[in-house]
């Protein structure tokens, strides 16, 4: 006990076993604290042992120290801890009879919501469930509708669930559209509607729509007597409204002017076609201007008849935009007012007309034909015939124009003797006249007593009555008992011409061919008869030559081209003959082919070919020769010029006349065989295809001078004016001007060697719709067809009645020229007429090639 070592309560003992060995011998000496010891050890393990034992222990040391009694510190502890263990117990089981008492109250507040919420439910389900509503329910997590409620069965709806939700299957189509565009909205935009729709059974439903947070709603109610009154009165309403909608927009649709008009003969409504034929700006500015369509008289007209009777119906003329038409106009008149519509009829009196003018035509037509026609109606009376019919049967005019029946004419006929008699005339003429109950067309030979032979056709018409054709065959058969006769006469000439022939049918079978097809291409008697195929001839004439032209010859037999043209071309067969052949196309798809030995032709043919090319060969190079020759000499003639001008200068030192005369001589030489050389040169580059012109703006005036000024000391040797007329040329056009006064210069000159002593030469230039075109004209002695014919060869100078032989080159020079401007060249010449050579220069000029 504390209480037994006074000294040692309170003391703290460190690093020891004095404290522990004590408190163990006093535990075992008396036994009486081992429940403390027990005790403490269970509180040691408490939360709340910590902060209470030291203030225990402070409180049991100083009660102790004031009692004088002696109390260990573990003492305390344990005292303390258990005084805080007991405190927490009273605490906790405090709070817990607290909360026990608030969670009751709690569930019998909830037990009575909860009874509160069952009954509403069960009078909602009591509500859904009633006999006269239904309601389709859409979850926002469930695409799949419930349906909730019922409704009666006189209102048409099924109970089966996919049966009503399908409800263009029980509702009218109008409700029924209605509706699913309705419930579309609501469950993709949240728009609530409220409908009034009608089953097939005729009843009338209510239609509600709302959209929750998570759900659709759409409810169906089935309506009292006086609400399916009011209902059905709303749906005839809808209908009649709808209806009237529509035949609204049809007629504002319609291209036919249609109005409204009011108890007082005013304008209500137009729609958009008499707004345009009244030319207002729309419908409702025309009933507000009051536009009419009719005029005034056409009005009264109309209001007169409906005195009488409701409805008007008449054909009547007004102006549309400027042109008078004529309009087929219904108007009806009502209680409340009137209607009206005008259809244009004008395009089918113009139909009308054509057609009656069509059928005037037709007759005047049918009249001017050879082959004689007559037109009988339903009751067999004559309505047509043409001039050819009276004239083959010799009848009177007032007779046919009386309209005649058919049995009467055949009974004239018969007794003027102009068709022949027949065994049984009744039946015979009864057989004839059943064409007017035949469906197809009938054909009957008359052989007349004249000696005619008439194909008469009886053609049953649509509508009744029967069109008769008497076609005369007496010059036809006689024709073709000619043909035949000709066909037999062009049988023997076929058979002794030396040109085979072979004429091939649409099916690629042989129909005609004489003996020499068949020895040109050594074909037996069997294989060249009629109905042989193509492809069996060319199997036997391809082994008779090389390169074979048959197998061309079956496409275009046998082919299915649109456009079938001449063939021509040669072949040479293995035996050495040649053979020229033509295809030539036939009627009916046939095809002629004709087959000539030409193989003397051809060897000369060959020889004459060889010395041409020999003799195009020699020009080559007699050419090549020139223009080398021309190219060597211009460095030299160069230099024979320069030096002949330093010898002409007086800085070089004085020369004799005589000498003078011979370095101008010399000097005029050389210049002239420059030019030549120049032209030389010039031609070789076109021919080698690098010339190049400089385009530009050519100065027609001033090229024209400059062409002039050179040839001028020629032209006043020999007394020769220029007349120069431009008044026609434009300014300028694009073309090389180097070349361009070449070209004048050279037409200038070759005319001053040609024009005679104190002649004119006339230089003309005028524009054209596609270019400029320059003419020079002399009086000489002109060209004879022979000379035109090579007047633009290279080196073939003529004099011709020429001053002075050149070298040939000037025409030519012209011609390539003009011709790399994309131009063109003529002459225009004859015996005492002069030459005028004529060079068109285009707009914008095409560089090509130059013809040699």
């Amino acid at each position: 006990m504390p209480g037994q070592h006074p000294h040692r309560a309170g003391r703290a003992v460190s690093g020891g076993h004095d404290d522990s060995g004590g408190i163990a011998g006093s535990a075992l000496e008396g036994g009486s604290l081992s429940w403390r010891a027990r005790a403490s050890t269970f509180l040691a393990t408490s939360a709340l042992a910590g902060p209470l034992v030291g203030a225990v222990a402070h409180a049991e040391t100083a009660a102790a120290s004031v009692a004088g009694l002696s109390v260990s510190a573990i003492e305390v502890m344990q005292l303390a801890v258990f005084v805080g263990v007991t405190g927490a117990a009273l605490i906790s089981a405090i709070v817990l009879i607290r909360e026990r008492a608030r969670t009751s109250a709690e569930n019998v507040e909830l037990r009575s919501r909860l009874a509160d919420i069952n009954a509403a439910l069960r009078r909602s389900e009591a509500l859904l469930n009633l006999r006269d509503q239904r309601v389709v329910v859409w979850a926002a997590e469930n695409k799949k509708p419930e349906l909730i409620g019922t409704l009666p069965v006189e209102s048409g709806a099924p109970e089966d669930r996919a049966a009503f939700l399908a409800f263009g299957r029980w509702l009218m189509p109008r409700s029924a559209a209605a509706l699913e565009h309705a419930v579309a909205g609501l469950r993709e935009k949240a728009k609530p509607f409220d409908l009034v729709i009608e089953s097939q059974a005729g009843a009338p439903l209510e239609v509600h729509g709302r959209k929750s947070a998570a759900h659709v709603l759409v409810r169906f109610v089935s309506l009292s007597e006086t609400q399916r009154s009011q209902a059905r009165l709303k749906i005839e309403n809808q209908r009649l409204a709808a209806d009237h909608d529509t035949m609204i927009g049809l007629l504002d649709a319609l291209n036919m002017p249609a109005w409204l008009r009011g108890e007082d003969g005013g304008l209500k409504w137009v729609n958009r076609a008499y707004a345009d034929a009244v030319e207002a700006e729309n419908a409702e500015a025309a009933v507000r201007e009051k536009k009419e369509f009719l005029g005034g008289q056409a009005r009264d007209a109309i209001a007169a008849q409906h005195k009488t009777h409701p409805v008007f119906e008449q054909s009547l003329s007004t102006v549309i935009e400027g042109d008078r038409r004529v309009f087929a106009v219904t108007d009806f008149a009502g209680s409340d007012g009137s209607a009206g519509l005008a259809c244009d009829t004008s395009a089918i009196e113009a139909v009308r007309g054509e057609y009656e003018r069509t059928v005037r035509s037709h007759a005047d037509t049918l009249d001017q034909l050879n082959t004689a026609v007559a037109i009988f109606d339903t009751d067999e009376k004559l309505r047509f015939f043409n001039q050819a019919f009276q004239k083959l049967w010799g009848l009177d005019a007032g007779f046919l124009h009386s309209a005649p029946d058919n049995a009467l004419l055949l009974d004239r006929l018969r007794s003027e003797g102009k068709i022949a008699e027949q065994p049984e005339w009744r039946r015979w003429k009864e057989g004839l006249l059943g064409a007017y109950r035949a469906v197809e067309s009938q054909e009957h030979w008359w052989h007349l007593p004249d000696g005619k032979t008439i194909r008469v056709v009886a053609n049953p018409q649509p509508k009744g009555g029967v069109t008769w054709v008497f076609e005369n065959l007496t010059e036809k058969m006689d024709l073709e008992s000619r043909y035949q006769t000709a066909v037999r006469v062009q049988g023997e000439t076929l058979d002794n011409l030396a040109e085979g022939v072979a004429v091939f049918g649409p099916d690629g079978r042989l129909r005609l061919s004489n003996p020499a097809f068949a020895t040109l291409w050594g074909l037996s008697g069997e294989a060249a008869k009629p109905s042989v195929h193509v492809s069996t001839i060319r199997d036997l004439c391809d082994r008779q030559a090389a390169d074979s032209p048959w197998p061309s010859f079956v496409a275009a037999i046998t082919g299915f081209d649109d456009e079938r043209r001449d063939r021509h071309g040669q072949t040479e067969l293995n035996n050495g003959n040649v053979l020229s052949y033509a295809m030539i196309p036939l009627p009916n798809g046939q095809v002629m082919m004709t087959f000539v030995d030409v193989t003397d032709s051809v060897h000369v043919e060959r020889a004459l070919k060889d010395k041409n090319e020999a003799l195009q060969k020699s020009d080559q190079l007699k050419n090549e020769f020139v223009q080398h020759v021309s190219y060597e000499l211009r460095s030299p003639l160069t230099n024979i010029i320069g030096f002949t001008e330093l010898l002409s200068q007086p800085t070089t030192g004085p020369l004799t006349q005589k000498q003078r005369e011979y370095v101008e001589h010399v000097s005029s030489s050389s210049s002239v065989l420059l030019t030549i050389v120049n032209d030389i040169l010039d031609l070789a580059t076109v021919d080698a295809g690098i010339m190049q012109l400089d385009i530009s703006e050519v100065q027609v005036d001033r090229t024209i001078a400059a062409a002039a000024e050179l040839v001028a000391d020629r032209l006043e040797e020999h007394s020769i004016s220029l007349q120069v007329d431009a008044i026609a040329a434009p300014k300028t056009f694009h073309g090389d001007e180097v070349r361009v006064r070449q070209i004048l210069y050279n037409l200038l000159s070759n005319a001053a060697n040609y024009a005679p002593e104190a002649s004119i030469i006339r230089l003309t230039c005028r524009h054209l719709a596609d270019g400029v075109e320059f003419s020079v004209h002399d009086d000489g002695p002109g060209m004879p067809p022979d000379v035109l014919d090579s007047v633009f060869r290279r080196f073939e100078p003529r004099a011709n009645g020429g001053r002075r032989r050149g070298a040939g080159l000037g025409l030519s020079i012209v011609k390539s020229f003009v011709e790399l401007h994309g131009g063109s060249v003529r002459i225009e010449t004859g015996k005492d007429k002069g030459t005028t050579v004529i060079c068109t220069f285009p707009d914008m000029p095409g560089i090509r090639a130059a013809a040699e």
